[in-house]
């Protein structure tokens, strides 16, 4: 009896061990992907990224978020990348940019061309070269999972101004 004791004891402090990790390390202790390193890199070293979006991926354990997508919303035939800067907490995705090379050789480096980096739980997809960004609205009493409305904003690419601009804005129910 003793025996079994202690062998659960050992197993219970492993599994709390591993739980604590776990939290600690944001759920991955994955390294960076190549494309996560190359965009952090290029955030920090961005005058026009906010000291706020540089002191998270520095400091704070902010990360560019896996799920970059690739697509061309410039009309230049090139992919550009939708790239989401995330807390890794409650916050989510509170910044997102566009990076492209449109309007220089295909060889150049990717600037940001759009930047919104003052976002909460955001998320962003592309649509037939648009880029929909979708954020919460809470009213009181609503629970973090579940926000009465959701903001969807749709992005155009706009050549004169060189960058996105907003074609429109509306609100669908959030999930129930």
């Amino acid at each position: 009896m003793r025996r079994s004791r202690t062998v659960f004891c050992v197993v219970a402090a492993l599994a709390l061990g591993l739980v604590v990790a776990l939290l600690t390390s944001g759920g991955s202790s994955a390294a960076p992907t190549k494309s996560q390193a190359l965009f952090k890199k290029t955030l920090l070293a961005d005058d026009k990224t906010t000291a706020a979006v540089k002191e998270l991926l520095r400091e704070r354990g902010g990360i560019v978020a896996p799920d970059i997508t690739f697509a061309d919303l410039t009309g230049d035939g090139r992919s550009d990348a939708v790239v989401l800067v995330d807390t890794r907490g409650v916050a989510g995705a509170v910044a997102l940019y566009v990076f492209s090379t449109h309007g220089a050789a295909e060889e150049s480096d990717l600037r940001a061309v759009y930047r919104s980096q003052r976002l909460y739980r955001a998320d962003a997809e592309v649509a037939d070269a648009t880029l929909i960004v979708r954020t919460p609205r809470f009213r009181e009493g609503d629970d973090i999972c579940c926000p009465a409305k959701i903001v969807r904003r749709v992005y155009v690419w706009s050549a004169g101004k060189e960058t996105l601009r907003l074609r429109r804005t509306d609100e669908v129910d959030g999930p129930s």
